[in-house]
């Protein structure tokens, strides 16, 4: 399986001739799209899930979307291709096995309602949480996406969730708030405190998992 990091939270993953998409949100590119069979999304935030990109890719190509069911709110007429994903479910997208885990998103503030999200685990070896630090406790994770800054996030939480994890090795995820300075400081510290492999990708880089 091959896996490219695209900006923010989207990965895309070919595996077999298959396409899948994760989490192609408005501050990822729309090629991360082409030639998907199936995308799935984690929330409904729009960092997360770009409905007109979607809406575009869908016209060019059909592939089914699957995600939480309050999804069907937000992806307009694409909601016609939508399976809904519940935690604890396992099925199979673009011939990858996939795994569901969490259930809803980490809190911002109590005054701004809690969506539903969704982590996926791809083939027992790759987990992207979505926004959410919610541990399979029932496999071992081999190559982990972590979202390692957001306004929901705290730094030493994200660096537990890593070394809860234990992956082989952890790549960065949800980092396109961030600039060169933050960059700089995080990259720091989480490869000196993740107790594993931790790097950060370019957007476009591919890895085989």
């Amino acid at each position: 399986m091959q896996v490219t990091k695209y900006t923010h939270s989207c990965v895309r993953l070919e595996h077999d001739g298959g396409v899948l998409v994760v989490d192609p949100g408005v501050f990822s590119e729309p090629e991360a799209l082409d030639g998907a069979d199936a995308v799935l999304i984690t929330h409904e935030h729009p960092d997360h899930l770009n409905v007109e990109a979607l809406t575009r890719a869908l016209d060019r190509r059909p592939f089914t979307i699957n995600g939480p069911p309050s999804l069907a709110g937000a992806l307009g007429d694409a909601a016609e291709v939508l399976t809904v994903v519940a935690p604890g479910e396992s099925f199979a997208a673009a011939g990858v096995a996939v795994r569901a885990y969490g259930g809803q998103h980490a809190v911002i503030h109590p005054d701004i309602p809690v969506v539903a999200n969704v982590g996926y685990l791809f083939n027992d070896v790759v987990y992207h949480p979505g926004d959410a630090l919610v541990v399979p406790d029932d496999v071992q994770v081999d190559t982990l996406f972590a979202p390692i800054h957001a306004p929901w996030s705290k730094f030493s939480e994200v660096v537990d969730f890593i070394r809860a994890v234990a992956p082989r090795r952890a790549y960065a995820l949800h980092d396109g708030l961030l600039n060169d300075n933050g960059f700089g400081v995080l990259d720091r510290q989480y490869t000196a405190l993740s107790r594993t492999d931790y790097r950060r990708l370019e957007p476009g880089t591919r890895i085989d998992a």
